[in-house]
């Protein structure tokens, strides 16, 4: 599908504007952090998992994933980091104009192969929630010497929890060793900090979340989608998963970004 530049710099203003309206259900408290919150930094999480040729929702081709990379530096967006989020939300920094976070899901070996070289080609950092067990053991999955590779070109390294399990299902201690063990692990062979965290499958309630606080993570992602800002609980950070569809993979981006949905579902536009 072929968008002109200007237009598609209009479907990212209106991406964070629609997508923005869910900050009225946040915590804010009154009218004034309602306002702090509408005029704050608004930032579109990215969720990726594989960037392949494959038959699967979950991958994305290379040709499709380097066209929405380009669109992105096409529209004026600057990709952050998790800290820089966080610190961006809490007033410490400056975040800069149409602040964009990518990230990947469970650390498949094409994320290496396929996506690292078009994210250096653009100059832009991104994200990848690691599965510690998985990591040099399958080889479906990256090793450690590529992940310190990535790290040194730009990739943030955090943790998806030690073997990836369903934690609604599990019982409290096991939570706690899946995401320390997860966080121990990566720590000690990255050499440094890892502070955030993915759900597997986005799944998460309050009581995981407090765990996740307690064992010293700065926040969790979720698959809840929506855009963050400052009414945004940091450990349920709302993101846009990306998908590979079997009609236009293109044409989809730039309407789940700009969540046209909605405009559908409020009558603004044709169905």
């Amino acid at each position: 599908m072929n968008v002109p530049l200007i237009d598609m710099r209009k479907i990212f203003l209106i991406a964070v504007m629609i997508i923005g309206l869910g900050f009225y259900h946040s915590q804010a408290q009154n009218v004034d952090e309602i306002t702090a919150i509408a005029e704050g930094p608004k930032i579109i999480v990215f969720n990726y998992h594989q960037v392949d040729n494959k038959a699967n929702p979950l991958a994305v081709s290379p040709a499709n994933f380097e066209a929405q990379m380009k669109f992105l530096v096409d529209s004026g967006c600057i990709t952050i980091t998790p800290d820089e989020l966080y610190a961006g939300l809490n007033g410490e920094i400056e975040l800069p104009p149409k602040p964009v976070l990518i990230t990947f899901d469970d650390g498949y070996i094409d994320n290496y192969t396929n996506a690292f070289p078009i994210l250096k080609k653009y100059n832009l950092r991104a994200t990848i929630f690691i599965i510690p067990a998985f990591t040099s053991v399958y080889p479906g999955y990256m090793t450690w010497e590529q992940l310190k590779e990535m790290e040194s070109n730009g990739i943030t390294i955090e943790s998806h929890t030690l073997t990836h399990p369903k934690l609604e299902e599990l019982p409290d201690d096991e939570i706690r060793n899946e995401l320390l063990n997860s966080k121990t692990l990566l720590e000690e062979n990255l050499g440094h900090p890892v502070e955030f965290l993915a759900y597997p499958t986005g799944t998460y309630n309050l009581h995981i979340a407090g765990i996740a606080q307690d064992i010293s993570y700065k926040g969790a992602f979720t698959i809840k989608y929506g855009v963050v800002d400052k009414g945004s609980n940091f450990f349920a950070l709302e993101r846009v998963p990306i998908f590979n569809t079997a009609q236009n993979t293109m044409k989809d981006f730039y309407e789940r970004i700009a969540w046209r949905q909605s405009f559908e579902e409020f009558g603004w536009i044709k169905k």
